[in-house]
């Protein structure tokens, strides 16, 4: 069961994503050729460590494109879950790179702090790039949030936060810058050293960032999720009808895809396609807690339960492909006798039909071991021919056969939406009666077999009747 996105709409994100990945990346090149050029004339550590800085940015931003192209593969034989965890490990390789790039900051800092002093040249230049810097930052770390956000995709929103923290990196140089025009303006040499402080304020902040994006990335590496989901989840499908346990949940995001399989447990009675229908509720329950998750449902019977004579043998039945009703256990001298119809498919032969038979009776004496003996009635499961051409036939001779019934009876029963119908020389009848609301089941069953077999005797044509009991209106 997958909710995942129509091709289009992946194409479509897709094209997207690498559309503010191209123009990061640019965006990445431009500053650090201006950055660099403006640093090496200004002799500005802090100019110079936000040329380093986006050096990385431009390594970083190819890093995004390449995962990004990555990413959008689909799924094959050696990636059965998507190649999705490149965005993954691109966003790790980009903490790895800001924090060596901060050891080069902090080391030069270091020197020129405690070493010889180092002239720097605050000029128009200097103050220029870094609002440039500024204003890319602002435009491309809103892009790459947007489309981050829209599609739920790592690389982008590590790019976006990376991209985010340099405006304030930027702006700290650009205090730093100040800080040494003021010292050359009011004669107060300390100031001088703001520039280095502001490239290790810098390094503080990239540190802080490679951290947060560091603990993400080795978070959706190995798995992990949040604390609170795989309950929501399992919670989730358990409330689903027909759901009596849910016994495993296991989660995973690859890239901007979640994974989530689930076992549930459901009665043993069940059916395959009751089964089946409940995963896919349960799956859809999933959904409305983890949107646009790829789920996978599956359903188990409950164990440890004691189940009734009846319900065990039903679900035996159906452990063999087969139908069970009209099963009844009768007491003989302490042991019982079981006796039922079973359905099998019509296109089996008797030599077929009579092995599924004998092989769901070993089971059953397996189960119930004072079984004194079983006897199955074999009939078609009628699968193939549930779909029949009628033409309506006259129903004046059925009510007829009715009216005299309730007559000797002395009942009065409102019938109604009767209809009679001819298949080939076969007459199939079926119609609605009302009985009193407090009639016992068993009652009311009984009351309609005595109505078929009086209706049979009278109209030998009558190859089929239907009776559908309801309460009578207050």
């Amino acid at each position: 069961m997958s909710a995942a996105a129509p091709t289009a709409d992946k194409a479509h994100a897709s094209r997207e994503k690498l559309f503010v990945a191209v123009g990061s990346l640019l965006a990445a090149a431009l500053l650090t050729l201006a950055k660099l050029l403006v640093g090496l004339l200004t002799n500005s550590l802090g100019i110079l460590s936000e040329a380093a800085h986006s050096l990385l940015d431009l390594v970083a931003a190819s890093a995004t494109l390449w995962a990004v192209r990555m990413s959008a593969r689909p799924a094959d034989r050696r990636h059965t879950y998507g190649y999705g965890k490149f965005e993954n490990l691109s966003a790790l390789v980009v903490t790895i790179l800001l924090l060596l790039m901060c050891v080069g900051i902090v080391s030069e800092a270091v020197r020129r702090l405690w070493g010889e002093a180092t002239h720097v040249e605050a000029n128009r230049w200097a103050f220029l790039v870094v609002l440039l810097s500024i204003a890319v930052d602002t435009w491309r770390s809103r892009a790459l949030r947007r489309v981050a956000r829209k599609y739920n995709s790592r690389a982008l929103e590590a790019d976006a936060l990376h991209f985010s923290t340099d405006i304030w990196s930027s702006a700290t140089v650009l205090l730093g810058l100040a800080g040494v025009l003021a010292a050359e303006r009011l004669g107060q040499p300390w100031l001088a050293r703001a520039d280095t402080l502001a490239a290790l304020a810098v390094a503080a902040i990239i540190v802080v960032v490679s951290l947060r994006l560091g603990k993400k990335s080795v978070d959706d590496l190995s798995d992990r999720i949040p604390d609170d989901l795989q309950d929501k989840v399992a919670e989730a499908a358990g409330r689903v009808p027909g759901v009596e346990g849910v016994t495993q949940v296991r989660m995973r995001r690859s890239g901007a895809e979640v994974f989530a399989d689930v076992i549930l447990t459901v009665g043993q009675a069940a059916s395959f396609q009751q089964a089946h229908d409940i995963a896919d509720r349960a799956a859809e329950a999933v959904r409305s807690v983890i949107p646009e998750a790829d789920v996978v449902v599956h359903a188990e019977p409950a164990a440890g339960k004691d189940l009734d004579l009846t319900t065990k043998v039903r679900v035996l039945a159906a452990r063999h492909g087969l139908g069970a009703h009209a099963i009844r256990f009768y007491i003989e001298d302490g042991r019982r006798r079981l006796e039922l119809h079973l359905e099998v498919g019509e296109s089996l032969s008797v030599a077929e039909a009579h092995r599924q038979a004998s092989e769901f009776e070993r089971d059953v004496r397996a189960e119930v071991p004072d079984l004194l003996d079983v006897v199955s009635h074999l009939e078609p499961s009628g699968d193939a021919t549930a779909q029949i051409e009628a033409q309506p036939a006259d129903e004046a001779q059925v009510r007829e056969v009715l009216d005299q019934f309730f007559h000797r009876k002395a009942l009065t029963v409102h019938l109604h939406q009767m209809k009679v119908q001819r298949a080939g020389g076969a007459l199939l009848v079926s119609f609605h009666c009302r009985l009193a609301p407090d009639t016992a089941i068993t009652d009311a069953h009984a009351f309609t077999v005595r109505v078929e077999e009086f209706l049979r005797r009278r109209i030998p044509q009558i190859a089929r009747v239907v009776i559908h009991v309801e309460p009578t209106k207050a």
